[in-house]
């Protein structure tokens, strides 16, 4: 029986407790007087974390396994989230008291938008922000997600060590130069810049697969609370516009390793194990379903012009909303309905 890594379960659902906080402060803070200034990279984190874990997962299994077999084992994983975040989506956007949203957009291209956002291809901006997948912002990732999930299975599967050195390097390389010539990691999610997007995934993802197979692990006491504050820190650095690029290149190339090593070679047991079951299980339902919450919240603080209290209070009702949420969905959509798609389709592949 393969080992497990409750540390790296725990941290998953720590930086989508951090993503979902700093989309938060949003309600109250421009951009630039966000708290959490580099929030964002909480999606280059769960692209490096995401190349480990389908290492660790799918390497040793290619032997009994087809590409077509793993696309649908990963299709069952993580699409009937994507169709539930696609319907909360459309109805938190449609009924937003604070930006009229369903009183002035054109029908159709509303109806083409949802029905984009169920197979998670770019849709229409009906938002007029020149988003990607504008009902759910955060999909903008999975579609990424999806594609360096295609590439390890058309070609990364097989790579050796060697040749997965070389695309990570030349990965490595054209990220560098997009964030030098962008002066920022927090692109990728609108029209102008999608190009981004795929090599903002690809070079984690693969650092992460690296990682896994070179099996360099770091053991330290206390790797769950350090990890968690050095993220939280990191993630909330101030730093200037001149260096920003290169401070949120150096969190992906030295410190996310670093830490997704030190989860991988760290142990818990006990209640801070099950605390780490807990809030990895429910960080993938964090993560794909608090924006459209977090929209009307953001709309509803800017238009009001709310204070800083009643910011606070509803924002803390927000949020235990979103993880409540979240469980519920975890266990009475996603996982009966995974549940039934491995007895339908995965058995019936076994079978045969």
């Amino acid at each position: 029986m393969k080992a497990h890594y409750p540390v790296l379960d725990g941290l998953r659902g720590t930086v989508a407790i951090l993503v979902l906080l700093s989309r938060m402060l949003e309600a109250y803070y421009a951009d630039a007087d966000n708290p959490m200034h580099h929030g964002y990279l909480g999606v280059d984190f769960f692209y490096m974390l995401s190349g480990f874990v389908v290492g660790y997962a799918y390497d040793d299994r290619w032997g009994k396994m087809k590409v077509k077999d793993f696309l649908k084992i990963r299709l069952i994983r993580l699409h009937p989230l994507v169709i539930l975040s696609a319907v909360v989506g459309g109805l938190c956007y449609w009924f937003d008291p604070y930006t009229g949203g369903g009183s002035w957009v054109n029908p159709l291209k509303f109806s083409v938008a949802v029905l984009l956002s169920f197979t998670l291809l770019p849709t229409p901006d009906v938002r007029g922000l020149h988003e990607t997948h504008s009902l759910n912002a955060t999909t903008w990732s999975l579609f990424n997600l999806y594609i360096v999930n295609l590439m390890y299975a058309v070609f990364g599967h097989r790579l050796s060590k060697t040749l997965l050195w070389v695309v990570v390097s030349l990965s490595g390389i054209a990220l560098i130069a997009a964030v030098l010539h962008e002066s920022t990691v927090g692109i990728g999610w609108d029209y102008p810049t999608a190009w981004m997007g795929a090599i903002r995934a690809t070079f984690p993802f693969f650092a992460g697969l690296l990682l896994f197979r070179s099996g360099k692990v770091i053991k330290i006491p206390m790797a769950l609370a350090l990890c968690t504050i050095v993220l939280a820190v990191f993630l909330s650095l101030p730093t200037s516009s001149q260096f920003m690029g290169l401070y949120e290149l150096a969190c992906i190339f030295i410190l996310f390793p670093l830490v997704v090593a030190v989860g991988a070679g760290s142990h818990i047991s006990g209640r801070w194990a099950r605390l780490c079951s807990f809030v990895g299980a429910i960080s993938y339902p964090v993560y794909i379903l608090h924006y459209p919450f977090v929209g009307v919240f953001t709309m509803w603080g800017r238009s009001q012009h709310a204070s800083g209290g009643q910011i606070l209070w509803v924002g803390c009702a927000l949020f235990v909303f979103i993880i409540a949420l979240s469980w519920a969905s975890l266990k009475f959509y996603d996982e009966p309905v995974r549940a039934w798609l491995k007895r339908k389709y995965l058995a019936e592949e076994a079978g045969r």
